[in-house]
């Protein structure tokens, strides 16, 4: 199937780029466009084509991605001018992988619908790691029929490909799972401030609570990249990234008269960090905020770190 179908790739960024190449790399046949031509170099270079605009990528696609920073990217890609819907075929099927609102996600897709192609919602989580190498889930939302067309392209993205319902479900569990994840982190930075400023190390108290049964599900494993070691820099994903995530779900919240305030506090904290200009580094870098108003710094050694790490894993 690789060699018959045509793959539209718009958004070459940091994950885009790499889910890109690994459609090159399956053998399809791939189209890109993305703001600056120069992020496209080596799909170019590996035999990509390069269209000038998302209109022309449509009109030679049969399956189109995005992979866009934030809603109002998506919609001006797919509904603006010289946008997607101008030039998609009818029986092309569009799938959106940026986190998006639940409202845009509709909205496109409706207007796909009038053209008589699919538009569906496809989140995924695995970060820029997990986007290169394969490890990743993507969550799709929208007409079965398409997913199961298209399955053999999303499985060339990602390990995890997973149908989660109708139109819109994707981008709600994807917003579940980042807001449930910085709730968590914005929790963890009081909890273990409070451990160090008691009185201990970090790394041992780290240890200490990954062997109870909160630790045994894996809820502390996340400091161990950033928080322990007090590195933050170059970002996994950037902290003005996950604070649109946050503020996507928080915004679900009111819409639904859902009250949020562990969420809408996790939101404001993330805020008040990107106040701080730490929009580009890593999103964690929120946690540094309760440790400047306890007066504690965390920075463990990085090898000691690991070998917690290790230790934990293998159960000694």
């Amino acid at each position: 199937m690789a060699q018959d179908v045509v793959v539209g790739f718009v958004g070459l960024g940091t994950m885009g780029g790499r889910m890109a190449t690994n459609i090159q790399n399956a053998g399809y046949k791939v189209i890109v466009h993305d703001l600056h031509r120069q992020s496209a170099s080596h799909h170019l270079q590996a035999g990509a084509e390069w269209a000038d605009t998302p209109r022309a990528l449509a009109e030679g696609s049969d399956v189109i991605f995005t992979s866009l920073p934030e809603p109002a990217d998506v919609e001006r890609v797919a509904l603006g001018a010289e946008g997607l819907i101008e030039g998609v075929r009818a029986g092309a099927v569009y799938f959106d992988l940026s986190t998006n609102s639940q409202g845009v996600v509709k909205k496109v897709h409706d207007a796909f619908a009038a053209k008589g192609a699919q538009m569906l919602d496809a989140p995924v989580s695995g970060g820029p790691s997990g986007a290169q190498s394969r490890k990743m889930a993507i969550w799709v939302g929208g007409d079965r029929a398409s997913y199961d067309k298209y399955k053999g392209v999303l499985d060339a993205m990602g390990d995890r490909a997973a149908y989660v319902g109708p139109i819109g479900t994707a981008t709600v569990a994807k917003l579940v799972h980042n807001m449930s994840g910085y709730a968590i982190s914005c929790a963890l930075a009081e909890t273990f401030t409070l451990g160090v400023k008691a009185g201990m190390d970090p790394v041992a108290l780290w240890e200490a609570v990954r062997q109870g049964v909160g630790g045994r599900r894996l809820t502390f494993d996340g400091l161990l990249d950033q928080f322990l070691p007090g590195k933050y820099d170059p970002p996994n994903f950037a902290l003005k990234l996950a604070t649109k995530d946050v503020a996507l779900a928080t915004a679900l919240g009111r819409e639904l008269g859902v009250p949020m305030r562990i969420c809408n506090l996790a939101h404001a904290e993330m805020v008040e960090a990107c106040n701080r200009g730490w929009q580009a580094r890593d999103s964690r870098a929120v946690m540094l905020l309760e440790q400047e108003r306890a007066g504690v710094k965390i920075a463990a050694d990085p090898e000691r770190v690991k070998q917690a790490a290790e230790r934990a894993k293998s159960g000694g």
